[in-house]
């Protein structure tokens, strides 16, 4: 796979990842005052299994980290990637918080 570009396009309301200077997979957003609310994540059927849907989750939820929003992962996928990665429950709106020993 050629490099994978990510960015935010707000005009779409959607981040998105670039392969080759195709769009391989996307995830809607939108935006309250205080939460990024992630309504549906899609990938191109010919980039499925190679890693995109989780690089645009990671870009995603990394924009957050330093921001006022959280995130309000309604799309099944944003979500399970969140429970899978619970490095990024800091940045979840409702997230119970981590209690390490």
């Amino acid at each position: 796979m050629s490099e994978l570009v990510l960015s935010d396009n707000p005009a779409a309301r959607r981040f998105e990842a670039h392969v080759g200077g195709v769009l391989a997979g996307f995830a809607e957003y939108q935006l309250t005052d205080e939460l990024v609310v992630f309504t549906h994540t899609e990938v191109e059927p010919a980039f499925e299994g190679q890693g995109v849907g989780s690089a645009i989750a990671r870009f995603a939820l990394d924009q957050l980290r330093g921001s006022t929003r959280k995130a309000l992962p309604v799309c099944p996928f944003i979500k399970g990637w969140i429970q899978r990665h619970p490095d990024y429950l800091d940045v979840t709106y409702g997230a119970r918080p981590s209690h390490a020993d």
